[in-house]
């Protein structure tokens, strides 16, 4: 049997204490300033504890609102997000995904299926997201985050290290300028992402290459666009050892040489911190660990 006050009390209290006003509070939820008064007075009672200090011309909060304000604001977003959630799919298990662009294309949606099957009961909406998302501000569940991890107020699951190799056109391999040694790499372009070139750089340095006598070099903005500009032969570019597997098995690209970068960057599972899990939330959390523990095969490839 849960001790729960009454979710009107909650409310007056959660908007005067953020207001530091009894007035703003009722205009903004459309009651008398006594009205709030008297849900806040319901409150106190109920806890027997008092949770504001009353002046004048505005209420601040006593050290005990202070604490019990910080657990009642989270626990308002979390029956806001979940009432607006079910008001979207009211018959469906729906889980919002924001993920990085590579994992997205390259990972995520060649296993799409498996998820599907093992999990018929479960609309996932993904989108894709070039950077962390505000969960404060957006209606997003889970996101796969691409970085160093660190990121504040969430609950973080590694998924996969980025390791970096060279790739390009099968056709660049025995064309007019061959790929057989890194130091061939000198006479071609090569392809980078515009927010990270110090990749080249360290790539080339552990393969006992001078990046100074490197000549053309083009940039994007995005991992995907160099991985399309590679298998269109316009140069070389840097891929995920991981994600580019498809398209090798599949003949787009090639890896000319066995050269890894361990980047420091990886893709990791991320959720608000302190929130309970949906059943779908679980769903996709247990299934995208299971998959990338035992590396499923991609849908509509042989092994």
């Amino acid at each position: 049997m849960r001790r729960l006050p009454p979710l009107n009390a909650l409310r007056s209290f959660e908007a005067a204490a953020r207001h530091g006003s009894f007035n703003k509070a009722a205009d903004e939820l459309y009651v008398t300033p006594s009205a709030v008064s008297h849900q806040v007075k319901t409150l106190e009672d109920f806890l027997e504890v008092r949770l504001f200090l009353r002046e004048k011309r505005r209420v601040s909060l006593t050290s005990a609102g202070e604490r019990y304000l910080a657990s009642v604001q989270l626990a308002l977003d979390e029956i806001d997000s979940a009432t607006r959630r079910l008001m979207a799919s009211p018959n469906s298990v729906a889980v919002t995904i924001s993920v990085a662009p590579a994992f997205l294309t390259r990972w995520l949606v060649p296993r799409i299926g498996q998820f599907q099957t093992e999990y018929p009961d479960v609309e996932l909406r993904l989108s894709a997201a070039y950077g962390p998302i505000d969960f404060d501000h957006s209606d997003t569940d889970m996101a796969v985050n691409f970085g160093r991890g660190g990121w504040r107020d969430v609950e973080s699951t590694h998924l996969l290290n980025v390791r970096l190799v060279p790739v390009c056109s099968p056709a660049l391999l025995t064309g007019a300028k061959p790929l057989n040694t890194p130091e061939d790499l000198k006479r071609h372009t090569l392809i980078r992402v515009a927010d990270r070139p110090d990749e080249w750089p360290r790539i080339l340095r552990q393969a006992g290459v001078s990046s100074t006598d490197i000549g053309r070099v083009m940039t994007f903005s995005s991992t995907s666009l160099a991985m399309s500009a590679a298998m269109e032969g316009v140069g070389i570019a840097l891929g995920d050892e991981k994600l580019v597997e498809r398209e090798v098995r599949y003949g787009q690209l090639a890896k000319p040489f066995d050269l890894v970068l361990d980047s420091g960057n990886a893709f990791f599972l991320v959720y608000p911190k302190g929130r309970a899990l949906s059943y779908g939330m679980k769903a996709f959390h247990d299934w995208v660990i299971e998959a990338i523990t035992h590396d499923a095969p991609m849908s509509g490839i042989n092994a």
